[in-house]
């Protein structure tokens, strides 16, 4: 399934609704559904916030979600500023204060997390994936 939407925070819950429609489908259980729905929140939140550098209805984000060998696959590409991968990482856990959690929950709710370099069309594709069945 692919599906674009616009880089606003506004279509959170849109892309929320699409992953949980999507996986009901392979009656995955509601809690690792709302996991993922949390890890996708944050990386399309970062999108918008980093490589986009705020919301912009005129800039795109698609989404390709994927179910294979009871795994699921959820493609993020963006056409905002190439992501250095070397300066993304979870803030120190110690240090009370909001935001800077995205990257932790990311990389503790999903399996895999890599940028590919591949990508003719988008500057930016980020695939995540976890394990369901």
């Amino acid at each position: 399934m692919k599906k674009s939407y616009p880089a606003t925070l506004s279509n959170l819950k849109k892309i929320r609704a699409t992953i949980k429609d999507f996986l009901k489908i392979y009656e995955v259980d509601l809690k690792i559904i709302k996991n993922i729905q949390l890890a996708v929140d944050e990386a399309v939140t970062n999108i918008i916030k980093h490589a986009y550098e705020g919301e912009n209805k005129n800039n795109i984000i698609k989404i390709k979600l994927e179910f294979k060998n009871k795994k699921f696959l959820i493609h993020l590409y963006d056409n905002g500023i190439k992501v250095n991968k070397n300066n993304i990482k979870p803030r120190n856990l110690k240090a009370i204060k909001p935001g800077g959690l995205g990257t932790y929950f990311i990389k503790t709710i999903m399996d895999s997390v890599k940028w590919n370099k591949n990508s003719k069309s988008f500057t930016n594709h980020l695939t995540m994936s976890k394990k369901v069945s």
